[in-house]
């Protein structure tokens, strides 16, 4: 078991450190693909308004279709109408010029001719007013007519006018995508070369701290990580730093001052502390779970790095209490590596 711990100790595990970067792309990739439904679902929405508002002017359209065929068959009933009257009128003046020529011819009585011709002049009056009415009525209607054509035109416009808006929509969410693909690869591209970077500083900064902290069997590096031994700085149930403790931070954070003048200011790094316990309940008072006293005790070292001059914000403190061990064994040697702080350099 001594062999294989020391295999592990030599090696450095990378896995822990692409399965970061990894994570890192993937929740880039979820921000591209939720930008992008966001501006999917407002175009579907202005789609569907229009859609909406096409629907409408068509039943319009239908609606008035249907009205100007009412009118033109009124109209054919008035034309007609207006034809029969006509031929009254010829026939009524064709008997007019007959009783004329009646008269003329077999010298009738004056009297009774002229009442035959009042009569008839009459219905020819009539007639004619008939006639002007029905006149009248097709001016009107063919008015009516000609309104219901332009509305007809001014739909047709705005039909077109729609369609061409819908287009553009279109030709604006193809432009949007593409833009959207654009810089999702961008990003990609960004967040590899961050990824990098970072990794080479956290190389560096971790060759460094071998030097500074030398080879001890209670400090190992387990992939992206510096793993030190709780009793290397807490004493059993306890959060308060021991004398060896606050020594060993004055080297960290020496090597921290270091790190901070190296690496540029846009890259968002941190240093987080982990506190990690074993699986046995805690038995004090002062904390109520193995959880509270792995908090506190991440606290504790970020406080006293704080204290000797590292940026708060290069700093984070998260307690993990028993839910991680590194061996899941019920043994003492078990609970002595699982009780840990674990530091790790990573983007915030």
């Amino acid at each position: 078991m001594a062999m294989a711990r020391n295999r592990r100790d030599r090696g450095i595990d990378y896995w822990p450190g692409f399965v970061d970067a990894l994570s890192t792309l993937v929740l880039g990739f979820i921000f591209l693909v939720t930008v992008f439904v966001v501006v999917q679902f407002f175009l579907s929405q202005e789609v569907a308004g229009k859609d909406t508002a096409l629907v409408r002017l068509n039943a319009q359209i239908a609606q008035l279709t249907d009205l100007l065929a009412l009118e033109k068959t009124g109209k054919v009933d008035m034309e007609e109408e207006i034809a029969r009257l006509r031929a009254n009128l010829t026939g009524a003046e064709s008997e007019r010029d007959r009783l004329k020529a009646s008269v003329e011819g077999a010298g009738a009585d004056t009297n009774s001719i002229q009442g035959i011709i009042a009569e008839s002049q009459n219905k020819i009056n009539t007639l004619t007013g008939a006639l002007d009415a029905e006149k009248s009525v097709s001016a009107r209607a063919l008015a009516q007519v000609e309104v219901l054509n332009q509305q007809i035109a001014a739909l047709r416009r705005q039909l077109a006018a729609l369609e061409q808006a819908l287009d553009a929509s279109e030709q604006r969410d193809k432009e949007s995508q593409s833009k959207i693909a654009d810089l999702g690869q961008r990003l990609n591209v960004a967040l590899a070369q961050r990824v990098q970077e970072l990794s080479r500083y956290r190389s560096d900064f971790f060759g460094k701290l071998r030097e500074i902290l030398g080879t001890r069997p209670d400090i190992r590096v387990v992939g992206d990580r510096f793993v030190f031994q709780s009793e290397l700085f807490f004493d059993s149930g306890s959060a308060i730093l021991n004398a060896e403790g606050r020594s060993e931070l004055d080297k960290l954070a020496v090597a921290l001052f270091d790190l901070e003048k190296q690496i540029p200011s846009e890259i968002a790094w941190v240093l987080r502390v982990d506190g990690h316990t074993d699986i046995r309940p805690i038995v004090t008072s002062q904390y109520r779970s193995n959880w509270d006293l792995s908090a506190a005790r991440a606290i504790s070292v970020v406080q006293y790095l704080i204290t000797k001059g590292v940026s708060p914000q290069r700093l984070v403190a998260a307690g993990f209490g028993e839910f991680q061990p590194l061996d899941p064994a019920l043994t003492d040697e078990a609970f002595r590596r699982n009780r840990r702080l674990e530091l790790k350099l990573t983007e915030r």
